[in-house]
């Protein structure tokens, strides 16, 4: 635990200005960033004495090593940089709202050149333009099934899309009228697109147009006495009218608004937002999180609405320009891309309400203003509809905090039981708040890989996983490789480590436009590590470890046949119950190193059975080595060509050309000729 007056700047040597701050720990990590209007005020109420100091403050001030701050000239420009380096750093100490993955989406795929329109869950992905979430998936494939009346736009995966290309027949959505079969060329890449921003209009709550222009079709075709497709179009509009109207009305008005509502306690926040367009509810999301600092309501909904509207904005931008290039240019000027609409008319609406007061109110309006591009108003109903319909948001933030802590709490005290049991039972003095564990893959020797999975507090960390190639003398057996990846891991920590040690404590200014990002790191050093093996693999890595010098991470083995816990220098393994919580959480971060590595082996194992016969020659990447065949025809009459022919070639010049030439030439010696044994034919 560190004492904060070992690194608090000087008082005066603190501005009076706005700006924004970043305390670090002991291995550099960003703990905790936060804003102030009076930088001096706000960062001199961190070193009172810690017993006046709140329990969450107080841990972070004695997790810290180092605090510096940057001026701004704005409390603007501070939310904004505040933003950023929550977003870049993610402290441990800031508010993390955790999204929920399980709500079901609409998504259509708007930058890919054929759109395609699916029902998904889980994490957003560029280019990618998404209705809802919706409360129950049943509802959005119904719905998505009565549009594709109206906007068949293609629904199958990449898979049989190909399949369809390659054998000239659609699928049976194609014969039944509910794809429109580009794969099959019924229609152009470019009417498919429009197509595909029809249905986003539709979904983005703009169906009156639509609606409309079905119904004059129908009274044009009635009229022309085409019955058949005056019936047509009479059932479109059914269809789009049942989709519409799956939508709650809840305001009377063509109210455009977020609601947001929060309900929390001592430990704990949850958040509900109902997303409401034309007077319907068009969506509704959840978010929890841990109350790491001291925060009342109205600094949890200005945390809340900068990283929602802050996301927002960043993938519209991604979206609009992953579908502009995929958009073909054939489609005219009239079509606006899908993700652009969605960023200017629907993603950031004119008005959002909140349960309380936000902090900052007027900067955060300032500042969604200039993500939307006019004016947005933040505001808290206090009468009529608007507040009722609050209430009923309140109401599902209650019950999410609610279903949130009855699933957390089995689950937070089984964690932290098998925790404490682990290091009970090893003799680790330290709690285990970090721990890595390593396992090798390979087939009798080759392709040989290793992994590095991480868990904190119990769960897995993915963003911290690591890959290892061995290769050389390390390659030879798997202690050897142990070795090698555990000497890598701590050798890189180490010169992390002497660094950030040269560079003194970082305590006082920082210019943050000079200042250049900082590269992703090898984290901090683990409490426990664990290998996949028995005594020589264990000993394997902590002889890594003490010719490296490092003698404050503790080493075990987990041995698959019995499930033994092995620990250095012991003759016999530490046998935890079966039924242990303790065993049961190596298991678990054993079969995830065991996953990871095999997942990577997979994956280099067939890369190496693709090499090309081009991959070696210099200069030449993947895009010449496809000019190279398209103009050859094969690698045999590329080794037989001359270099003027190879220079014929577009991207290839002369000296390129000779170095080619060169290059087969030297494969042409260096491989043995291939002979009939039987007719004794040398064959090519």
């Amino acid at each position: 635990m560190a004492d904060p007056a070992t690194y608090r700047p000087a008082r005066q040597d603190i501005p009076t200005d706005p700006g924004v701050y970043r305390f670090r720990d002991e291995h550099g990590r960003v703990i905790y960033v936060g804003k102030a209007k009076n930088l001096r005020n706000r960062l001199s109420s961190y070193f009172a004495p810690l017993h006046a100091l709140s329990p969450k403050t107080r841990a972070m001030v004695t997790t810290a090593a180092g605090v510096e701050w940057t001026v701004v000239g704005s409390e603007l420009e501070s939310l904004q940089l505040e933003y950023t380096w929550i977003k870049q750093f993610r402290p441990r100490f800031n508010i993390a709202y955790r999204d929920d993955k399980s709500y079901p989406y609409l998504a259509v795929t708007m930058g890919e050149k054929v759109p395609r329109a699916q029902v998904v869950r889980g994490e957003k992905k560029k280019g990618h333009r998404y209705f809802g979430p919706y409360s129950q998936a049943w509802a959005i494939r119904e719905t998505l099934d009565a549009l594709l009346r109206v906007f068949p736009v293609r629904t199958c995966s990449k898979g049989v899309y190909r399949r369809a290309e390659q054998s000239g027949r659609p699928c049976l959505l194609g014969y039944i009228d509910k794809c429109s079969a580009p794969c099959v060329g019924r229609i152009s890449a470019e009417d498919h697109y429009a197509l595909a921003e029809d249905l986003c209009r539709f979904m983005a709550g703009q169906a009156t147009p639509f609606l409309k222009e079905l119904q004059r079709q129908m009274q044009e075709a009635a009229a022309a006495m085409d019955f058949e497709t005056a019936a047509a179009r009479r059932d479109d509009i059914a269809a789009l009218e049942k989709a519409f109207e799956r939508n709650a009305v809840v305001l009377s008005d063509s109210t455009d608004a977020d609601f947001f509502a929060l309900a929390e306690d001592e430990l704990e926040a949850a958040v509900q937002v109902f997303h409401v367009r034309g007077g319907r509810i068009r969506g509704q999301r959840g978010w929890v999180t841990e109350k790491v600092e001291e925060a009342d309501g109205g600094r949890l909904l200005e945390q809340l609405l900068e990283q929602v509207y802050g996301e927002t904005a960043a993938e519209a931008a991604e979206s609009t320009a992953l579908a502009a290039a995929a958009a073909p240019p054939e489609r005219g000027s009239k079509h606006r891309p899908a993700a652009e609409l969605a960023y200017r008319e629907d993603a950031i609406p004119r008005t959002v309400l909140l349960s309380e007061p936000a902090d900052n109110a007027d900067r955060l309006e300032e500042w969604l203003s200039g993500l939307r591009g006019s004016r947005v108003h933040l505001a808290v109903p206090q009468r009529g509809e608007k507040a009722h319909l609050m209430e009923t948001v309140r109401e599902n933030a209650r019950q999410a905090l609610k279903l949130h802590k009855s699933r957390r709490a089995g689950d937070l005290t089984t964690r932290s039981a098998s925790l404490q049991e682990l290091q009970e039972a090893l003799g680790i003095p330290v709690p285990l708040m970090r721990i890595e564990c390593y396992d090798i893959s390979h087939v009798q020797g080759t392709n040989v890989v290793a992994s590095m999975v991480v868990f904190e507090d119990g769960l897995p960390r993915k963003a911290e996983y690591r890959k290892f190639s061995v290769t050389g003398e390390a390659a030879r057996d798997d202690t050897a490789s142990m070795y090698d990846v555990i000497s890598r891991r701590f050798r890189r920590h180490l010169a992390e480590q002497a660094e950030r040690e040269a560079a003194g404590p970082r305590t006082g200014a920082v210019d943050a436009a000079a200042e250049a990002p900082e590269r992703a790191r090898f984290a901090y050093p683990p409490s426990l590590v664990v290998v996949d093996g028995g005594p020589p693999q264990v000993a394997a890595a902590a002889r890594a470890l003490a010719d490296l010098g490092v003698d404050d991470v503790h080493v075990v083995g987990l041995a698959k046949r019995l499930e033994e816990v092995w620990v250095p220098g012991d003759d016999f393994p530490v046998i935890l119950p079966r039924a242990s919580q303790g065993l049961y959480l190596l298991q678990r971060i054993r079969d995830e190193a065991h996953r990871f590595a095999i997942t990577f082996h997979r994956r280099k194992r067939s890369a190496a059975m693709t090499v090309s016969a081009l991959d070696g020659l210099p200069g030449v990447g993947p895009a010449k080595q496809k000019a190279l065949l398209k103009h050859f025809g094969s690698v045999r009459r590329l080794r037989a060509a001359r270099v003027e022919e190879i220079e014929e070639v577009p991207g290839f010049g002369r000296t390129l050309a000779e170095k080619v030439a060169a290059a087969l030439q030297d494969q042409d010696r260096d491989t043995a000729p291939a002979v009939n044994t039987t007719t004794g034919e040398v064959l090519s």
